[in-house]
């Protein structure tokens, strides 16, 4: 991330935490009042980003990006009169039993006594 970027980024949060409209002309001027030099076209953009979306979901969707894992591939047995017999039987997932957690009740006191 290029420090004019960064800049007009505190800029847009800066304006919607104090409830300002976002405009490009009030990002430039709070990144000059800071002595950032920035490409004229970085307040412009942000301040479009503003319009379209709001910045309150920006900010509270941060984490939420990306999709799930990679699903499960299928190897696919190779061809043969022994691979056809063991291909017919089903794979069994083993599930490990995860250790049970002790609890304040298994000491004999809790937090809030």
């Amino acid at each position: 991330m290029s420090a004019g970027e960064l800049a007009c980024t505190y800029a847009t949060l800066i304006l919607h935490d104090d409830g300002i409209s976002i405009t490009a002309e009030k990002i430039a001027s709070l990144v000059k009042a800071a002595n950032v030099s920035v490409e004229s076209y970085w307040p412009s953009l942000f301040a479009k980003l503003a319009e379209k979306r709001s910045v309150g979901d920006l900010i509270t969707n941060v984490g939420s990006g990306g999709g799930g894992g990679a699903a499960p591939v299928a190897v696919a047995a190779p061809a043969g009169g022994a691979a056809g017999a063991a291909a017919a039987a089903p794979a069994v997932e083993e599930k490990k039993e995860e250790p049970k957690e002790e609890s304040d009740d298994d000491m004999g006191f809790s937090l809030f006594d």
